[in-house]
């Protein structure tokens, strides 16, 4: 009986404590405003904010790699070429890049710096 409450209990908390649908892209600016509020260690990943943080790149990384797939489809040559192997990006490796760009520039979303990046990271061969 104990044991029922709890799991009611715990599934009643992570559904009040979930962050809402996001119905419009994150800017730069807005993810490190999140991402400054967060505690820098693992416990940062059990909040609602780290999570919504994660679930954009996510987002981010999955919609470069549809344009780049999309692109080799259509048999235009894609703008940045992806490894199988992963994009490279690290959680200190991100907030460093988007730290990195001028204030005039964080009001751009996520998407677009993570497209911007893997222009540089990871350009196609001639």
């Amino acid at each position: 009986m104990i044991r029922s409450a709890l799991a009611i209990g715990l599934a009643l908390s992570l559904i009040a404590t979930s962050a809402p649908a996001q119905t419009r892209p994150m800017t730069v600016r807005e993810f490190l405003a999140t991402a400054n509020r967060l505690p820098q260690n693992a416990t940062a990943m059990l909040r609602p904010e780290g999570r919504r943080l994660v679930d954009e790149v996510s987002r981010a990384v999955h919609a470069v790699r549809d344009e780049q797939t999309a692109a080799v489809a259509a048999g235009r040559r894609p703008a940045y070429c992806i490894p199988a192997r992963g994009t490279g990006i690290t959680p200190e490796g991100l907030l460093a890049r988007f730290k990195a760009l001028p204030a005039r520039r964080q009001d751009i979303s996520v998407t677009q710096a993570i497209r911007e990046w893997m222009v540089e990271r990871h350009p196609c061969p001639a």
